[in-house]
């Protein structure tokens, strides 16, 4: 359960003293910013952000009252699901798979767990070994959780053109071994789970084959290693037939 803060400490001008905030949950967010032309995956077009209508143009449309007028201000949005910090549904694995708007809500949020594997290299596999390591340093008997991958290529990379070329991939032994712990989600920094330039795509077809699902290009994951027992949120736009769906990520840390 989550502490709030009390109500009084809301609406006065001095901080919340330290018996207040102690106990507190504190939000990390995992999320890339969506941009205009940003990076995405190697074959994938970046997004095109333009305005639709400004302050400046509405402002003469007669809205509001003589005495406070109104105006408004809308982005037009043209990208594909998979941009940016997003979740791949069955359906982008496979014919037969589930579409982002036919899975359950508790999916996409539950108890996580970070493993570090900053060791792991520019187009290096992450394999069963590597993974089995990082649990027992980071203490945590892997199980139903939802398990993050720490790199560091986010911050090795971003936002130059090699974060599209170089990122590491976990190897489908890998994929079957966090399912055979009862792991149905995980996520990666980078634009893909499978190890940049693959054709054989190892993760995503073991992850259809044990209906999996992932999330691809998480940031600050980093902030997440050593910090405890957190709880993962990435909630898809609920698009009928989607392949997938743009997030926002976070996790929330301490009790």
């Amino acid at each position: 359960m989550l502490h709030r803060r009390p109500a009084d400490a809301v609406f006065r001008d001095s901080p919340p003293s330290e018996d207040e905030t102690r106990g507190l949950a504190a939000v990390v967010d995992l999320s890339l910013d969506i941009s205009d032309g940003m990076p995405t995956h190697a074959v994938f077009p970046s997004p095109h952000i333009e305005v639709f209508a400004s302050h400046e143009s509405t402002s003469g449309l007669g809205l509001g009252t003589s005495s406070d007028r109104h105006s408004y201000a809308v982005n037009q949005l043209t990208m594909l699901e998979h941009v940016g910090t997003h979740v791949d549904a069955p359906l982008h694995f496979g014919p037969a798979g589930a579409s982002i708007d036919e899975l359950g809500l508790d999916w996409f949020h539950g108890p996580g767990v970070c493993l570090d594997l900053r060791h792991i290299d520019d187009l290096e596999d992450i394999d069963v070994p590597d993974l089995l390591a990082a649990e027992r340093s980071a203490g945590v008997e892997i199980r139903a959780h939802i398990v993050l991958l720490c790199t560091g290529f986010h911050a090795r990379h971003w936002p130059r053109p090699e974060v599209l070329a170089k990122n590491p991939g976990l190897t489908a032994r890998a994929t079957h071994w966090l399912a055979d712990r009862g792991s149905r989600v995980h996520g990666v920094e980078g634009p893909s789970t499978d190890k940049a330039g693959s054709r054989e795509f190892p993760n995503h077809r073991a992850c259809r084959d044990r209906g999996l699902i992932h999330y691809e290009w998480l940031v600050n994951l980093d902030k997440l290693v050593g910090a405890g027992p957190f709880v993962f949120m990435g909630f898809p736009l609920k698009f009928r037939r989607g392949t997938g769906s743009p997030v926002r990520a976070l996790a929330v840390v301490g009790s």
